[in-house]
């Protein structure tokens, strides 16, 4: 999840840097997520998402995946970093904006079909503090994010941040959606 907070010197994006030791991008700067658990699929959520939203996501997602996915992103961003998308039992999906997936190459180890998810951080609620999965986590202005040691692949989703921030709010639920092939290739999303 890309949970930003506006400030007068420009956006800053809630990420954390890997352990060294990590099996996947050790050590470098990712935002908060993980994969889908089963318990996903039937979590409450305080508010459901909004309709262009669950769109977005059902286009390459059944509808039970979709929701599951946003509540994933916001498990994931309660257990990495402390903070709760909203007020509890459940998450505010409604919140949640859409913006773009990322599927790794075939030839990879580790392989990902990753939904980036966006959340306005006045949402969140509590204070850093991680479940030890990330270290370094704090708000990073968009330049401090970019000179430290990041995969290719959270670059490119950062542009599109860049480019989904500087759009007027209306236009946001109306434009084209994106995904990255393979090694990075970016192409429309096939509707």
């Amino acid at each position: 999840m890309i949970l930003w907070r506006d400030t007068p010197r420009g956006p800053e994006i809630l990420m954390g840097r890997r352990h060294a030791s990590a099996r996947f991008m050790p050590g470098v700067l990712v935002f908060p997520g993980g994969m889908v658990d089963r318990a996903d699929h039937a979590a409450e959520a305080a508010s459901e998402l909004r309709a262009p939203v669950r769109a977005m996501l059902e286009r390459r997602a059944k509808p039970s995946l979709a929701r599951a996915l946003a509540i994933a992103a916001c498990r994931e961003l309660q257990e990495e970093t402390g903070l709760s998308f909203g007020s509890w039992p459940g998450p505010e999906l409604a919140a949640l904006d859409y913006l773009c997936r990322a599927v790794t190459p075939a030839s990879r180890p580790i392989r990902f079909n990753a939904r980036f998810l966006i959340g306005p951080g006045e949402v969140a609620t509590g204070s850093l503090a991680g479940s030890g999965e990330l270290d370094e986590i704090a708000w990073y202005p968009e330049d401090a994010a970019r000179s430290g040691r990041m995969a290719p692949i959270t670059a490119l989703v950062l542009d599109e941040f860049h480019a989904w921030h500087a759009m007027p709010a209306a236009a946001r639920d109306e434009r084209d959606l994106i995904v990255f092939m393979g090694l990075d290739r970016r192409r429309p999303e096939g509707a």
